[in-house]
């Protein structure tokens, strides 16, 4: 009856006992899970895990039952704390590989420093000797635009030399040609002169017949020298004027003193032109006197030359 009593008692525990664990189970199960899947956490407290035990006495399944309870608490417990150092170990793990990651990113920039420092260097380097070529090649463009301009200079100074010596030659070539043609000037004028001289006057007598019959009592050669002279001294004194034509004929007489002294000239047939007219009694007057006229002797001078006629006839002028 003891025995059946012990029983019913043991029996009367069993199933709050087998609830009780499977709760725990449960919880413990969850409790797992949710540390599993649970995000990354600082690292946690130590749990400090109480059991409760009821005074009263149990059997030795209650007795089993709890300790099987504890010892899943345990592993439990256990395993949590193994997750717990993974976590730790992973957070430092983590760690490191930032720090690790950091160091190396920060060679990294290092290194991409002192590249850009090198390579801005090498640019610096490659601008200088840009700039000195650019200087070089400035200083070289000068000096050949010197030496063109120089040479440029030179080739106009030989052309202006070439040019002034063709022109000297021209002038000096022009000078001869007007020199010779004045020569020839010169000689026609003094060939005009002489035809002018012989067309201008005509010494005439009172008639053809007298000035023959006293040439022939003086002679042919002193009547014919002085007749010469004194168109010569005429012709030398006389100004053409601009109105003087082929075919005037003005008659002059001159009146003379036996020293060959010109007293005194007049027109005694007029050309119908009085500046021609002015012009023949002008050239009379400006020969002044005629001192040849004292070799001839008195009887002769008074007879040809005291009172002579010069007819003036422009037959040079060809206008």
């Amino acid at each position: 009856m003891q025995q059946k009593s012990v029983r019913s008692s043991s029996e009367s525990y069993f199933w709050p006992t087998v609830w009780a664990v499977t709760i725990h189970v449960l919880l413990f199960a969850m409790l797992f899970v949710s540390f599993h899947f649970a995000p990354e956490l600082p690292p946690a407290r130590p749990i400090v895990q109480a059991t409760l035990y009821q005074l009263k006495s149990q059997s030795q399944a209650t007795t089993q039952t709890t300790q099987k309870i504890a010892g899943e608490a345990q592993k439990t417990k256990a395993r949590q704390y193994e997750v717990e150092q993974l976590e730790t170990k992973k957070e430092e793990q983590q760690k490191q590989e930032a720090a690790e990651q950091k160091k190396v990113a920060a060679a990294k920039q290092a290194e991409e420093k002192k590249q850009a420092e090198a390579k801005k260097a090498e640019e610096a380097k490659k601008a200088a000797e840009q700039k000195k070529l650019a200087e070089v090649a400035k200083k070289k463009a000068e000096e050949e635009k010197k030496k063109a301009a120089a040479e440029e200079a030179r080739k106009k100074a030989a052309e202006q030399a070439k040019k002034k010596a063709a022109e000297d030659a021209k002038k000096k070539a022009a000078a001869a040609e007007a020199a010779k043609k004045k020569k020839a000037q010169e000689a026609a004028r003094k060939a005009a002169e002489d035809k002018k001289a012989q067309a201008l006057a005509e010494l005439l007598g009172d008639t053809t017949e007298r000035q023959q019959a006293l040439a022939d009592e003086v002679g042919d050669k002193v009547a014919g020298s002085l007749d010469d002279l004194i168109i010569k001294l005429v012709s030398e004194q006389w100004q053409r004027p601009p109105s003087a034509r082929n075919g005037m004929s003005v008659e002059v007489l001159i009146q003379m003193l036996p020293d060959g002294t010109i007293v005194n000239a007049s027109v005694t047939r007029s050309s119908g032109d009085a500046p021609f007219d002015s012009s023949a009694v002008a050239a009379v007057k400006n020969v002044v006197r005629i001192p040849e006229m004292q070799q001839v002797d008195s009887a002769t001078f008074n007879a040809m030359y005291r009172q002579r006629r010069m007819i003036f006839k422009p037959e040079d002028l060809s206008l």
